[in-house]
């Protein structure tokens, strides 16, 4: 079973070879290694043709932000699951795609999600985020799993979409919302924790990134003809809080 994961960047010389490494390091063989750079001019690039030999497919050209490049990455994958792993994250250790396709074998899923753990900057490590305790229903009081721990079937892009490039910060949610809730996808919880991650970035920001994140989320909600209740959306971190206690 092959498996494609792509990874886009932009500038991120800083971080990237840790990426790059990560996928170097992987046991297992059948990966589709896909690369959507959106046209770096800080030294990506060179580190990109060192690791040339690991990586199926390159792109670099203008995008029009992240999601735009995350659907290149999608319509010119051909592994029949699929995963994001960004330009400054790592894979926990080398079994992550082995377990994953492993896991996708043995169980019937349209998509699998897991846990990914957070470091700040100074390596220390932040929190572990699991989706051992969360459900589609979850999503409406703004809740979703780790991004980077999902796996989709290739074929699911394909039947309900990619992502919708009108939204700032909030397209893997609208995704989300639509497969898992809209669609009914079939899923399950794989127990893999697939990804470690740097804090920061716009979800995690101040408060003018929590209001936008309120509006976007609402948006895919409403989008999606899903009913839910505003207030319980704005107060997403009290229910994430508890979550992460009880995980």
């Amino acid at each position: 079973m092959k498996i494609s994961i792509i990874t886009v960047c932009y500038n991120s010389s800083k971080t990237i070879e840790k990426t790059f490494q990560s996928i170097k390091s992987q046991s297992y063989q059948n990966i589709e290694y896909i690369v959507v750079d959106g046209g770096s001019s800080d030294g990506t690039l060179k580190i990109i043709e060192e690791y040339k030999t690991h990586i199926s497919i390159f792109v670099s050209e203008p995008d029009k932000g992240l999601y735009d490049a995350m659907n290149k990455g999608i319509s010119r994958a051909s592994g029949e699951i699929i995963g994001i792993l960004n330009s400054d994250d790592v894979f926990t250790d080398m079994f992550v795609a082995e377990n994953i396709v492993k896991f996708h074998k043995e169980n019937v899923v349209d998509a699998s999600i897991g846990n990914i753990i957070q470091f700040n900057r100074a390596g220390k490590l932040v929190r572990k985020y699991s989706s051992k305790n969360w459900t589609p229903e979850k999503l409406k009081i703004g809740y979703m799993p780790p991004h980077p721990s999902i796996f989709f079937k290739k074929e699911l892009f394909e039947k309900f979409g990619n992502y919708h490039l009108d939204y700032i910060s909030g397209a893997d949610y609208e995704l989300i919302v639509r497969y898992f809730i809209k669609y009914k996808i079939n899923w399950k919880y794989s127990d893999i924790t697939t990804t470690a991650m740097l804090t920061g970035g716009i979800s995690s920001s101040g408060f003018k990134s929590y209001i936008i994140i309120y509006s976007e989320i609402c948006r895919a909600l409403s989008t999606n003809d899903i009913k839910f209740n505003r207030l319980k959306v704005f107060f997403r971190a009290f229910w994430k809080f508890f979550g992460y206690i009880n995980n």
